[in-house]
């Protein structure tokens, strides 16, 4: 069992392909793509050497920098802050370095295939991660209403969670025809898959997650629906997520996306960052053992950018912190997008006006962290009265709320996530230190573990981050409200710049909040390679014929599209 809530069907053949986030809106092949020995595509000869502008260093923009190098065009890449984005692994002062705190994205679903590529192509490796109940959980501590529950797998929890278990499941098949839609994922049928998700789209768009699970019969009774908002699914508690559409939850439990994670040993920013330096075999144009470190002068991306804005010829001209003004034949814009509104002054004519209302209306929601380094995993000692475990992975209604574990073997310096929170949850301890948030913490905690003390194996200062707080993302992730699916549609298919008038070409949208699974390091991958694609198409090129981009198979595969009035 790898949730509190197991999924709606079990899967009895064994032999079915893995399910990957060949999501429902957008049912395109990406591993595929990334697969085939054809390349991603090609531009003509005349274009190469091309300088094209990526804004934003995190995964999102360093992939597209890194396609379009491949192809033969210069990428120069503006970041603000430090290569990785959300991708941010941070150290303990004075502690081993191998000791290292996830403070963004720090687990990852295998069907994030195209995510996958990525991390196997710079040699990364993955390891479970200890998520509520999962396999490589010794024990998950459920504590609600000041009272606690010890266990390894769903069965050692009271019958009630049992209970809200099968009313999820119910709940999902019911409303959403979950075993239907899973089912023609895995098959990868398109059609199917359309059927389906056309039809609760339309039904579904104003529906919030609460609201999906007041409309079902199986979730009647308030209890289940706090228990369920407290431990949820997967990763543990969701009931921050109540107010956001359902449609958002259901492309999550579709694609598996909250189940059977791991975790990057070493850290995700090494991705990103391996990219950066990474010489590609095949290459065109530039000459082997060209990297994209190797294109920008001293190794080191340009900075943070300031203006944005169209000049004659239909050309973007970016002005970055330092005043320096270039010129670009296209750009690809990975930051969050609430940037545009603050922190670059824009041109309105960058984007047609609708799409300004799409990026006005993105909700993002609030996160926050705290880890401290601790001298062992001394959760694995056993109470001598009890023989479990003295203290465990824990979901609770405390101020905590998710509290994990994590440790690289018996003898060696540990790492615990004393909190991971979201929005209203997040806000509380916005205003608190570190230490003050420690402090917090460690006292909910202690009412939950009277007899552990925690803080007598804690060997160095706490580290934490309030996304909300940050001044170049001000938000964890993207997260639809009901209404939003047409904003997002926008979005999401901006790459496909024939059907915009001429003079709102050459810049290309990307990253997690502009992908339909936002919140996860897929969807910053996806939407990189619609980017690339989009830039490939507008200097001329084109995909091979027997590896059709996503542009390509558009018009077969396109989101389902509301009407307007």
């Amino acid at each position: 069992m790898t949730s509190t809530v197991p999924n709606a069907v079990e899967h009895a053949d064994e032999q079915q392909p893995p399910i990957t986030m060949f999501g429902p809106d957008f049912p395109y092949a990406y591993d595929d793509f990334l697969a085939h020995p054809a390349g991603l595509g090609q531009i003509p000869a005349t274009e190469h050497g091309t300088e094209v502008a990526v804004i934003g260093g995190g995964l999102s923009g360093i992939v597209a920098a890194y396609e379009l190098m491949k192809m033969g065009l210069k990428p120069v890449v503006y970041e603000a802050d430090r290569i990785g984005g959300r991708l941010r692994t941070v150290g303990f002062e004075g502690c081993d370095p191998s000791l290292t705190a996830e403070m963004g994205a720090m687990r990852f679903p295998p069907s994030s295939t195209a995510l996958q590529h990525y991390i196997d192509l710079v040699g990364l490796e993955t390891r479970p991660f200890p998520n509520p109940l999962a396999e490589a959980t010794p024990s998950t501590v459920v504590d609600l209403k000041g009272e606690s529950h010890y266990a390894e797998t769903l069965d050692d929890l009271p019958q009630v969670y049992r209970d809200v278990a099968d009313a999820w499941a119910k709940c999902l098949e019911e409303g959403a025809d979950f075993s239907d839609m899973n089912r023609a994922l895995r098959e990868r049928d398109v059609k199917r898959i359309r059927e389906i998700w056309s039809k609760l789209v339309e039904k579904l768009d104003n529906q919030t997650f609460y609201g999906f699970l007041c409309d079902s019969e199986a979730f009647k009774s308030f209890r289940h629906r706090e228990i369920f908002g407290q431990v949820g699914f997967g990763t543990g508690g969701w009931d921050t997520d109540f107010p956001n559409s359902i449609l958002e939850i259901l492309r999550v439990v579709y694609t598996e996306a909250d189940d059977h994670h791991r975790g990057i040993i070493g850290g995700s920013q090494q991705l990103p960052l391996r990219l950066w330096e990474r010489e590609p075999e095949k290459i065109v144009h530039w000459p082997y053992g060209t990297s994209l470190a190797s294109l920008h002068e001293g190794g080191e991306p340009r900075p943070a950018v300031t203006r944005l804005n169209r000049t004659a010829g239909n050309q973007i001209t970016v002005t970055d912190a330092n005043g320096d003004i270039r010129t670009y034949k296209a750009a690809i814009f990975t930051a969050q997008s609430w940037m545009l509104l603050s922190k670059i002054a824009c041109d309105d004519s960058l984007f047609p006006i609708d799409h300004w209302t799409a990026i006005e209306r993105t909700h993002y929601m609030e996160s926050s962290k705290l880890f401290v380094p601790v001298d062992r995993p001394f959760w694995l000692d056993k109470d001598e009265e009890t023989g479990r475990d003295v203290m465990s992975m824990t979901l609770t209604d405390r101020m905590t709320r998710g509290t994990y574990l994590l440790d690289d073997g018996p003898d060696k310096p540990a790492v615990i996530c004393l909190s991971y929170t979201w929005c209203d949850d997040s806000l509380k301890w916005l205003p608190l230190s570190a230490n003050e948030r420690m402090e917090v913490m460690l006292k909910s905690l202690g009412e939950i573990y009277p007899k552990v003390d925690i803080r007598k194996h804690i060997i160095g200062n706490p580290v934490t981050v309030s996304w909300e707080n940050e001044p170049y993302f001000m938000g964890a992730f993207k997260a639809n409200l009901p209404g939003h699916y047409r904003y997002q549609r926008r979005l999401f298919t901006h790459f496909m710049q024939d059907r915009l008038p001429e003079d709102k070409r050459g810049i290309f949208l990307a990253g997690d909040d502009i992908s339909w699974t936002a919140g996860w390091a897929e969807g910053a991958v996806q939407t990189a390679l619609n980017a690339v694609w989009g830039v490939m198409h507008h200097f001329g090129g084109a995909t091979d014929p027997g590896n059709p981009g996503p542009g390509d198979l558009y018009d077969e595969i396109a989101p389902v599209e509301l009407p307007e009035d």
